[in-house]
């Protein structure tokens, strides 16, 4: 076996074993509805825990009786609440505790039939999945916990309020004791709320207080457990990203000033901001600018909420003042243009960050702003996928093109490498050491001809990063059944790609893995043109390995997200097509149809020799052809 076929060998094996590592060990779910709350399920009781103030009395726990039977919507229809309604956002608030507790996405489906519900992010405290916002004051000094409102107050709000983008809401609380609470709650026109607190005191003494907020979960969420995609908690510090997953909350260090509640705090000099991230959507408290804050990451035990906290810096208001805080809610889909926008433009320091970029972000991050870029342009992800593979492939041209050089150089050298092998005999020292001298003295390089695979791995899984998730290649369509890039391919063979009357098997089912559909067929058919560029090996092992390899990506890949099956196909047809064009402008004319015709021929006799002719005598007619090509020239 000569060196390029070793290095090749290697390197696609290297590939697979990577792939099929990673298939086995995390295989491809079912599609699930996006994590999204449902209406369905027992409610918990409402018994999130306020923060400490130091020094100071905890607002006391917030109690409602749970009830097995609720509903969602029996949740909201038992609280009074003002309509909310935004270009993007619809739902409402509750004047109990003035939550933001009933929000659902207008331009996002949990499914894509037409008539599917739209996506529910928020949910009220009694309902099933509870998720929900809350600001309030923590009580210093001389004041009781009954002296501010608590997450069972009852605010008062104008008559026909409602909160839109052009009319903010205010509500109300006189604690019947010289201290009148307002809460203003402003809106834009996509996901951002601003939430200002502020009291005055009519009273003769000076009061100190505690402004917070909290973003509070009944209960874990279902979620995918996939290592590629964080969800759970994420934070922002000071520049500094950090994420806990939903599985880790109740293991954090228990804190005796909380309840023996388990926590951990990040501090915020500058900027920063802390909440909940699904694999699409997102609900974040974000303290303003410049103000510093301790966010903590909380567990309930018994009540089994996750909570995160934003506690803000100490408010004393003199006799006759009034006090303000103000700090803002995230609660929405996670875009990356609307994140750079309140990252870039409102001061929201490392918001784009609230998307899980991984390990690879230095490549996630630019393949997916080209992505978006050309989708803008073109308005067909599937198309900007392959232009972004064309893209892709032209940076890398240089090196693929000095790849096939080194490669063509390789078979120049063979006879003289056949003449060391002679010479050497046995000797596995001496062997090697004349084929170093021989590759120095031709300057050849024999690693080079793997780096263009070897540089297909990270960018692949960075690619496969991307399409999952991203929510922009959510029910992204490309053409006809394909109408979801991030889901698997739709069609199958079982059904003969839809001309049949029934549905193809669900995705992550043993069926799907072996009835296959359209793109992977696509995948493994491009692999095995590319292939035919060049003879099989006459070493029968080798052309075996080579003979397996593509259908064994395309099942291994069938159950990935169709936008990474088109990349993959998109890639194989530009290599093609590169390596074509460069052996020819080499002065050699592959053989295509005729290696195609050659491994039929193959396969219909004994392994390794040809039809009426030893595996001596093609080998030989192979060289004089030039190494499978047509006509004069280098090989």
């Amino acid at each position: 076996m000569d060196d390029q076929n070793k290095n090749l060998i290697l390197a696609t094996g290297l590939s697979a074993a990577v792939l099929l590592i990673w298939f086995l060990i995390f295989p491809p779910e079912q599609q699930v509805a996006d994590n999204v709350p449902t209406s369905d399920g027992v409610s918990a009781p409402d018994t999130a825990v306020a923060p400490t103030a130091p020094g100071g009395t905890a607002d006391p726990p917030a109690t409602v009786a749970a009830d097995p039977t609720a509903t969602r919507a029996g949740a909201i229809a038992g609280t009074t609440r003002i309509p909310v309604e935004t270009p993007r956002m619809t739902g409402s608030i509750s004047l109990t505790g003035g939550r933001i507790d009933d929000l659902a996405l207008k331009g996002y489906r949990e499914t894509l039939d037409d008539d599917a519900p739209i996506v529910t992010l928020l949910s009220p405290a009694n309902a099933p999945n509870a998720y929900y916002a809350l600001h309030g004051w923590v009580p210093g000094g001389d004041l009781a916990g009954d002296a501010v409102p608590t997450a069972q107050t009852v605010w008062t709000a104008p008559e026909g309020a409602e909160l839109t983008p052009e009319t903010p809401l205010e509500l109300t609380w006189d604690n019947g004791a010289g201290l009148l609470f307002r809460k203003t709650i402003a809106v834009d026109e996509d996901f951002m709320f601003t939430v200002t607190q502020g009291v005055e005191n009519t009273t003769d003494a000076a009061i100190r207080l505690f402004p917070y907020g909290q973003i509070a979960r009944h209960g874990e969420p279902d979620v995918e457990n996939f290592f590629i995609s964080h969800e759970g908690v994420v934070a922002h510090a000071d520049g500094i990203v950090e994420r806990v997953e939903y599985g880790d909350m109740p293991d954090l260090d228990a804190n005796p000033a909380e309840g023996n509640a388990p926590m951990e705090r990040y501090e915020i000099t500058e900027a920063g901001w802390i909440g909940f991230a699904d694999k699409y959507w997102m609900t974040t408290l974000i303290p303003a600018a410049g103000t510093p804050a301790s966010t903590v990451v909380k567990y309930v035990p018994g009540a089994n909420i996750y909570q995160t906290e934003t506690r803000l810096p100490t408010v004393d208001v003199a006799p006759g003042a009034t006090a303000t805080s103000e700090s803002r809610v995230f609660a929405g889909a996670k875009e990356w243009e609307e994140l750079r926008h309140y990252q870039n433009d409102d001061g929201v320091p490392g918001f784009i960050d609230a998307i899980d970029w991984g390990w690879f972000f230095f490549l996630t991050k630019p393949i997916f702003a080209g992505l978006h870029f050309l989708n803008a342009i073109i308005g067909n992800m599937g198309i900007a996928i392959i232009v972004l593979t064309l893209g892709i492939k032209a940076i890398l041209l240089p090196l693929a093109y000095k790849s096939y050089v080194s490669m063509a150089r390789m078979k120049e050298l063979q006879p003289e490498m056949e003449k060391l092998k002679e010479r050497a005999g046995d000797d596995r020292q001496k062997l090697q050491q004349g084929m170093m001298e021989l590759y120095k003295k031709n300057k050849v390089n024999p690693a080079a001809g793997c780096l263009p695979i070897l540089l297909q791995i990270p960018i692949f899984f960075s690619l496969y990063k991307v399409i999952f998730v991203t929510i922009e290649l959510r029910h992204a369509a490309f053409f006809g059944p394909f109408q979801d890039l991030s889901a698997p391919d739709p069609t199958s063979i079982l059904n003969v790609f839809g001309l049949l009357p029934f549905a193809a098997p669900d995705p992550g089912t043993l069926l799907s893995l072996v009835f296959i559909g359209i793109l992977p067929i696509l995948l493994g058919v491009s692999m095995w043109l590319q292939q035919k560029l060049n003879p099989a090996p006459t070493d029968p092992t080798q052309a075996m390995i080579f003979a397996w390899l593509p259908w064994v990506f395309m099942f291994m890949l069938g159950s990935f997200a169709s936008g990474l099956v088109v990349y993959w196909i998109a890639n194989n047809t530009i290599t093609f097509i590169q390596q074509y064009l460069i052996m020819r402008s080499h002065g050699s004319k592959p053989d295509l149809f005729g290696n195609i015709k050659s491994s039929f021929q193959k396969k219909r006799t004994e392994p390794g020799v040809g039809p009426d002719k030893g595996p001596v005598k093609a080998d030989a007619e192979n060289t004089a052809k030039g190494g499978g090509a047509k006509g004069k020239g280098k090989s």
